[in-house]
């Protein structure tokens, strides 16, 4: 545990010309004791770790020291060999670079690792793409990939309707493959949006840079406007009761946000061990094709009408298998 930490102190010094206590202690997640007490034992192993004192001081590396790759173990060579995705690199145009830099790092591993990259390409393998549909790669990835890269803005046109186009100019900041579709996070103006790319008709990547807010956090934004989209498309409710067989097929069958939403505001279970949901839905329709699914397991109470297709569809199944 400890080697680990104090291989991970070197390569975190080796990126910056000096770290604070505060700050490697936050990356380390431990003590700023415990920092001073790693500086001193690398130190006294040779690596020349060096401590400014004072309130602008820190820890910094000097005489140019650099570590080697050969401290890799196995389950590191392997890992590091399957944080790149063949087909998503391709499709970025980013291949042949991918390529050149596997085989620099093979050729600076151990000979016992040199097998690590065919090791991991047999074990393991991510499909990203969704059931049941074709992935396409849009064609104006690569431009928009490289404007990524190189923190260039993008003049582009966009499709927002079957007809409807716009014109903007993009700060690109990230991009994102959910399920087999490609998303660009850019900021427009004062605000940082999503947009698909395959809805991009015409992308000029300008020679102009934009500064990059350092505080943008591209996972944590995702996650953020990925919720907020999927309750965005809940606009009705449905009151529902359920078995307990139904209430474990739930989350299953509707968004499972709404599942834990409506639970938690749910009573205790009645005399018949069932329990009422209030449910939120994205519409009536989209709800009579998710919760058919239950079958017995559950009855919608409300709305009304929903209820009175739910009992017409019943008896529909009752005459067929009678």
């Amino acid at each position: 545990m400890r080697a680990a930490r104090l291989i991970k102190m070197v390569l975190l010094l080796q990126s910056r010309p000096a770290m604070t206590a505060a700050e490697l202690a936050g990356e380390l997640e431990v003590s700023q004791r415990t920092v001073t007490r790693d500086a001193q034992a690398l130190s006294e192993a040779g690596v020349p770790v060096y401590a400014d004192r004072g309130r602008t001081g820190g820890y910094r590396l000097v005489g140019g020291y650099r570590t080697r790759l050969t401290g890799l173990g196995r389950e590191e060579a392997e890992a590091l060999f399957l944080s790149g995705l063949p087909s998503v690199l391709r499709e970025m145009g980013l291949d042949d670079a991918a390529s050149a830099a596997r085989l620099k790092v093979t050729a600076a591993l151990l000979p016992s690792l040199r097998d690590a990259p065919h090791s991991a390409a047999r074990r393991f393998h991510l499909d990203a793409p969704g059931w049941f549909h074709e992935p396409v790669t849009p064609e104006l990835l690569p431009a928009v990939a490289e404007a990524v890269r190189d923190d260039r803005l993008v003049r582009a046109r966009y499709r927002r309707g079957a007809t409807d186009e716009v014109e903007r100019e993009l700060a690109p900041y990230g991009l994102v493959l959910k399920a087999g579709v490609w998303y660009l996070c850019a900021r427009a103006g004062d605000d940082v949006r999503v947009y698909r790319i395959d809805r991009f008709t015409a992308v000029e990547v300008s020679a102009e840079r934009f500064v990059r807010d350092e505080d943008f956090d591209l996972p944590g934004f995702w996650e953020e406007r990925a919720a907020q989209f999927a309750r965005s498309l809940l606009r009705t409710e449905v009151t529902v009761r359920l078995s307990e067989a139904g209430l474990a097929r739930l989350p299953h069958a509707v968004d499972r946000a709404a599942v834990d939403d409506a639970i938690a505001g749910a009573g205790p279970p009645d005399a018949d061990g069932r329990r009422t949901l209030t449910l939120a839905v994205e519409s009536q329709e989209v709800a009579y094709g998710q919760l058919m699914a239950l079958g017995p397991e559950l009855e919608v109470l409300a709305p009304e009408a929903l209820r009175a297709r739910f009992a017409e569809a019943a008896e529909r199944l009752r005459a067929l298998y009678r």
